[in-house]
């Protein structure tokens, strides 16, 4: 493990990152962005008391101060809608959109509703792994996270037919999360960052480790916490304005990479399915938007980075923006 010089574990930090002069990027057929969908498919693997963890998840959708020592029935409710219902409106979104999304998903929630690993399959879609359960792996020994890895990479294998090769944790990672990944060998990727609009590399214990990270910008989670979506449309909206910039950027010689997160209990509800719906729609429209699993896109980079790293793009000038059109 890295130990920066004041002794705290864990990766160093990078403020700098590509700077003013990125990689010319050249994702495949010449598009000017990367679009990564994502499902966060957790409902079923959160704290639970009848999973012994002594606590409840909490019910967004209506926050209340329930007493954290009794079970909160309307919680597990509000959880079950995204498994029961929730997920079948995100399934006929993306498939009406001909869109292959990445699942993040956790191996105790895909083990309790295998119809949803069985859609998975058949589809195509990309299963990642979101911890053996919605846990938070920071209060886990590194021992314990280990244990957690390994019956999760065994769990989805079961259920998903194949195993993950990507990884993102519940909140944030621990101090040896990122380790614990290149120990084990056969994770592409993690998304466990937050930093950058392009994959990169990280040194992890002396091999190279890329990061493909994501965002909470793009993310229907905004419908329940603040600040937060007045309207379904303030998803689209956001998600598209998002798009058309990181396309302006491109055609100028910057690609990027964007990312969509989306979770079945808050956006597959039926009056804001649709905002998921019409941002896939207009997604398709655009030839120069390659749609595409994180696995596709940490495949490409990792195939392609030194092309890519030989051919840098000019920075704009010192003070001036970057153009517009």
């Amino acid at each position: 493990m890295q130990v920066p010089e004041n002794g705290v574990p864990g990766p160093r930090r990078d403020f700098v990152g590509y700077g003013r002069r990125p990689p010319r990027v050249v994702w495949p057929n010449g598009a000017t962005v990367a679009l990564s969908v994502c499902v966060n498919y957790e409902e079923g693997s959160e704290p639970s008391h009848l999973d012994g963890d002594g606590r409840n998840a909490g019910f967004a959708e209506i926050p209340y101060p329930m007493d954290p020592t009794v079970r909160d029935l309307t919680a597990e409710s509000g959880y079950e809608y995204g498994s029961r219902v929730g997920i079948w409106r995100v399934a006929a979104a993306l498939d009406a959109a001909g869109v292959r999304a990445t699942f993040l998903a956790c191996a105790v929630a895909l083990e309790r509703n295998p119809e949803v690993a069985a859609y998975i399959r058949e589809r195509g879609h990309e299963p990642c792994c979101h911890g053996w359960r919605w846990e938070e792996v920071f209060r886990l020994t590194r021992e314990e996270e280990r244990e957690h890895m390994l019956a999760a990479i065994a769990s989805i294998r079961e259920t998903c037919g194949e195993r993950p090769v990507g990884w993102y944790v519940r909140a944030t990672p621990s101090a040896h999360t990122r380790e614990l990944l290149v120990e084990e060998g056969g994770f592409l990727y993690d998304s466990d960052a937050y930093n950058d609009d392009l994959p990169y590399f990280a040194e992890v214990a002396g091999k190279q480790h890329l990061v493909v990270p994501y965002s909470f910008v793009y993310n229907d989670a905004r419908f329940v916490l603040a600040p937060g979506y007045a309207r379904p449309d303030d998803f689209t909206d956001l998600c598209s304005r998002g798009l058309a910039q990181l396309r302006r950027e491109g055609r100028q010689g910057f690609p990027k990479l964007m990312s969509v997160g989306v979770h079945p209990r808050w956006i597959g509800q039926a009056g804001r399915i649709d905002a998921l719906a019409r941002f896939l729609e207009e997604a398709r429209t655009h030839d120069d938007v390659w749609i595409a699993t994180r696995r596709e896109i940490a495949e490409w980079w990792i195939a392609h980075h030194r092309e890519f790293e030989r051919t840098v793009a000019p920075g704009p000038p010192s003070g001036q923006p970057l153009p517009r059109c």
